[in-house]
């Protein structure tokens, strides 16, 4: 694995998750969004590997918490894949009251035409 190299969106990323309780990056695939989010996350939830997608859209179902457990801030990685997960973040960053709960990750497809 390479050894990771200091991006400018480091800071800034930084300090929007220690002022926010969830903060969302939006960009394409490969662009490093990921990679960045990962130096700063104490958890991982990874919604882009097929079998964590299908046990979480039965678990949500069942017991949304339960997806939102984990060290913070936890990252949720391509959450639009269950886009139930949207509202308890949501209620969960308010329930918490805290900074730095969630980085989500919201991976756009862009198509050239």
């Amino acid at each position: 694995m390479a050894k990771y190299k200091q991006r400018i969106s480091d800071r800034i990323l930084k300090r929007k998750v220690l002022g926010k309780g969830a903060v969302l990056i939006e960009g394409p695939k490969w662009c490093g969004k990921t990679t960045t989010a990962k130096q700063l996350a104490k958890s991982v939830l990874d919604l882009g590997d097929s079998s964590v997608l299908k046990q979480s859209a039965q678990l949500i179902e069942l017991s949304p918490k339960t997806l939102l457990e984990g060290k913070t801030p936890r990252l949720i990685d391509e959450w639009q894949a269950l886009p139930l997960i949207w509202d308890s973040i949501r209620s969960e960053v308010d329930n918490r009251g805290e900074p730095s709960q969630f980085i989500l990750i919201f991976h756009r497809f862009d198509i050239i035409v």
